[in-house]
């Protein structure tokens, strides 16, 4: 074989490298470089027999230098290039080493102390035009891989041909590929500290292949052209503590179905129609969707995410995820995400182990593993880890305009020993059990939102009593505007779970969420956790008979409505759905157009028209002064009552509950002042499907004192059944 004289700036080891994508550094070798005064161009090409590089009117043949490797002295001027496969194929192209990087020296800085509030416009796989040449940057941070290469369908998934170059002591690698562009798969294979290669998905990838393929999908996501700017300037306003907030919570992929259609979900544009148009005429103010980002199992509802940076592609393309969520806001609806920055899945083409290293994650599988679930727990003291997940809530928020994230799992976050045992955990630096970086970083994600976007909101499923979770951060707090109160929905649904004879011993469950009703900005969850995993749906949930089991149902929805905080329902349980939630198959919509469902379901528009318009139910939900007992204590009769208020001149709004099958007839209640009580909902009312027993519309006070008032009222409370008067002073 003739020894082949091999560039100054090109060595047998660099050959070696290039030839099995190995190697760290390729712009040094790679492209056109000035070596002695001669001008040299290196390719690696592994589907060429023959590569040609014309330059003005002369073409020049370059040499096989070793394996894929292709050299050749050129003179100065433009390059045209042309490759040849064996079969006689050509095709021309541009050398991707020719281009100078696209990171800046501020992205780089940011990037590499982790305050980069933006980071998925520096990192991810954007395309745009680098120095006049339309293509796709493609930026991945690695800090421990020794080489990383971009393998797409651009080119046969082959680690060589787009080997990236390192930016700086960022740990960050780069490469713009010209050519490539929206729709391409692609993945990174990283050549990892541990000597393997790993081929992953992007974590900032905007769009990835429809599950089980693995492939992220180079996605332009600019320029899309929103129609909700009267949204976007109301929300400032829409999601605060003193305004109505009712939401309908969604899993997309089995609200509806196509079944002419092999049962295929409905996709974002449909959805943008269907969805938008029922919860628009239910009454809700928001629809809040479980995790889009992009998730491999479809059994984890979204709750184990891979994507996090990527609208799932199961049900259409991010500008159509843009669609719904511009429908919703052109229908004066907010729209929630779900949101999962506490675990992500071991599977291999995810975050673990990410450049043969635990990365995002803790090595030490008593900080790093998740017993629960067997996924794997952010590393949220690492300031990158960090940036990426705060960046992530920021980038939900700015490119897709949803207007606020729920925070899933916040307590696995917030304590070392979640569900561990003695032993199976780490102590913090004082020895406690608190997860000092988890908590920095939800006070950062909060900090950082609500500073970024005016009227967002954010929320947390927050299981425990970790104090201020709702409290500002300058005072200690997490810097939440909601939490979810699993306290009042546990206690409560344990209550309406019992034969109403035994209730009495458990009238406290209904009762003792007042105590702690006010010590944070509570929304009341009726959610997907509560209908699934054999708990059963909301309807069976309630005692007896069927007549009695909905009559419970809707007693227990007049309750929740007017109970101090806002209102979160999933999805079917709207009309009683008769059996608990499947992810795989569409709610019960022959069921919601039967008597008694409908009935539910028309109780729960009017009662998300009477909070909207009723400010003594909603002005102060988070404020102690807007509630009070009448008589809370009446447990012999399992019958409760209490006021609402709202402004000094918004009149107050009585409830009584009855929850045992017995007709409370001539039943008395007292009230702050005369006048006409009138009666606005009664859950026993014919049309909801009750036994139509009631009080005419309204009831007169008397000037007989009661229940610590001046004044009463002589009202009929039917069995099972709650009833919400509103004073007409005279």
């Amino acid at each position: 074989m003739t020894e082949v004289n091999l560039p100054p700036h090109l060595s047998h080891s660099d050959i070696d490298r290039l030839n099995s994508g190995e190697h760290d550094a390729p712009f040094d070798v790679l492209g056109c470089h000035e070596a002695d005064g001669t001008r040299w161009l290196t390719l690696c090409l592994p589907d060429a027999a023959e590569v040609s590089a014309k330059v003005g009117r002369r073409t020049i043949q370059l040499e096989r230098l070793g394996g894929a490797v292709f050299g050749a002295e050129i003179p100065k001027g433009k390059v045209t290039l042309t490759a040849k496969t064996a079969e006689g194929h050509s095709w021309s192209f541009v050398d991707p080493y020719g281009f100078g990087p696209v990171l800046t020296d501020v992205d780089a800085y940011l990037i590499g102390e982790g305050t980069h509030k933006r980071l998925w416009e520096a990192l991810g796989a954007h395309v745009t035009t680098h120095e006049k040449t339309k293509g796709t940057h493609f930026a991945v941070w690695a800090p421990n891989a020794r080489a990383v290469s971009v393998v797409g369908t651009f080119n046969n998934w082959h680690p060589a041909r787009a080997q990236m170059r390192r930016v700086g002591h960022t740990g960050v690698w780069e490469i713009f590929l010209p050519d490539v562009g929206e729709g391409d798969a692609y993945k990174y294979r990283i050549l990892g500290a541990d000597g393997a290669a790993h081929f992953k998905a992007d974590p900032v990838g905007f769009g990835a292949q429809h599950p089980p393929e693995q492939a992220s999908i180079v996605r332009d996501i600019k320029g899309y052209g929103w129609s909700d700017k009267a949204w976007m300037k109301r929300r400032e306003v829409a999601n605060r503590r003193d305004k109505p907030i009712s939401i309908y919570e969604v899993h997309l992929g089995s609200w509806r179905r196509r079944y002419d259609e092999g049962g295929r979900p409905l996709s974002y544009k449909e959805l943008a129609v269907e969805l938008v148009g029922y919860v628009k005429d239910l009454g809700f103010t928001h629809i809040e969707f479980l995790p889009v980002s992009e998730f491999p199992f479809d059994g984890s509802w979204g709750y184990q995410p891979v994507g996090m940076y990527a609208p799932t592609t199961r049900f259409g393309p991010p500008h159509e995820f843009r669609d719904l969520v511009n429908a919703a806001h052109d229908a004066g609806l907010g729209v929630l995400l779900d949101w999962v920055p506490g675990h992500f899945p071991a599977d291999a083409h995810g975050l673990g182990r990410f450049d043969g290293t635990a990365l995002y994650e803790h090595a030490d599988p008593r900080e790093g593993f998740h017993q629960d679930w067997n996924t794997l727990i952010y590393n949220y003291g690492r300031t990158e880890v960090k940036n990426y997940l705060v960046a992530n809530a920021l980038y939900w928020l700015e490119e897709y305009h949803v207007d606020g994230i729920r925070v899933d799992a916040v307590a696995s976050m917030l304590y070392r020993d979640y569900s561990r045992k003695e032993g199976e955990w780490v102590p913090n630096k004082d020895g406690g059990r608190e997860n000092y970086e988890a908590i920095g970083f939800l006070q950062a994600m909060n900090v950082e939102s609500y500073g970024a976007h005016q009227g967002i909101m954010t929320v947390a499923e927050e299981s425990t009593s970790f104090p201020q979770v709702t409290g500002a951060v300058h005072n200690g707090g997490l810097g939440f505007g909601y939490k979810w109160n699993m306290g009042w929905m546990n206690d409560t649904l344990s209550y309406m779970e019992r034969d109403p004879i035994y209730r009495k011993h458990h009238h406290h469950q209904m009762t003792h969420g007042i105590s702690y009703a006010f010590s944070e900005n509570f929304i009341l969850p009726i959610s997907h956790d509560e209908v699934v995993h054999g708990k059963g749906s909301m309807l069976h949930k309630m005692p007896g008979n069927i007549w009695e089991q909905f009559a419970n149902l809707r007693a227990y929805y007049g309750f929740m409505w007017a109970h101090p905080g806002k209102k979160l329902l999933f999805m079917g349980c709207e009309f009683g759905q008769p059996e608990e939630w499947n992810h795989n198959v569409q709610l019960d919509w022959d069921a919601s157009h039967r008597a008694p469902h409908k009935g539910v379901q028309d109780l729960i528009r009017d009662l998300n028209k009477l909070y909207a318009g009723t400010p003594a139910l909603y002005l102060k939900d988070c404020e102690h002064d807007g509630f009070a007992w009448v008589n809370g204590g009446d447990t012999e009769a399992s019958t409760l009552s209490f006021l609402r208020f709202g402004g000094k001149k918004d009149a107050p709004v009585l409830t009584v509950c009855n929850f045992t099958p017995v007709e409370r007839g001539s039943y008395r209640v007292g009230v702050p002042t005369l006048g006409l009580w009138e009666e606005l909902i009664n859950t026993d009312a014919a049309c909801y499907g009750g036994g139509n027993r009631g009080n005419y519309g309204g009831v007169t006070a008397q000037e007989v004192p009661c229940d610590g008032h001046p004044y009463s009222i002589e009202i009929t409370v039917p069995p099972l059944a709650t009833v919400i008067f509103r004073v007409k002073r005279p």
